[in-house]
């Protein structure tokens, strides 16, 4: 499955969390995979998809960011082309 994770940083400060990943790397267990990542401009927030074939290993990863300042919503997310798969059988109905 994939993850849209959305971090939003207190105060806008990504210090924290940039120097924890620099001292320990991303620490990600195995199976979890980060696909893409973007930050926005103004350093308030990350958004990262991920994947990974059970939320645990997420919920695990996001542990260890404790107590850095920052907080994280798991949105699972579809990509568009199989959500319209999924659609189409009833795109002709009323």
């Amino acid at each position: 499955m994939q993850f849209m994770l959305i971090e939003r940083f207190e105060n806008e400060d990504m210090i924290p969390v940039y120097r924890h990943i620099r001292a320990k790397g991303r620490q990600l267990p195995d199976g979890l995979t980060v696909v893409a990542s973007w930050v926005e401009g103004n350093f308030g927030r990350c958004f990262q998809v991920m994947e990974c074939g059970d939320l645990r290993l997420l919920q695990r990863w996001i542990l260890t960011f404790r107590g850095l300042g920052v907080s994280f919503e798991i949105v699972p997310v579809v990509d568009a082309m199989a959500a319209r798969e999924v659609a189409a059988p009833v795109l002709d109905q009323g």
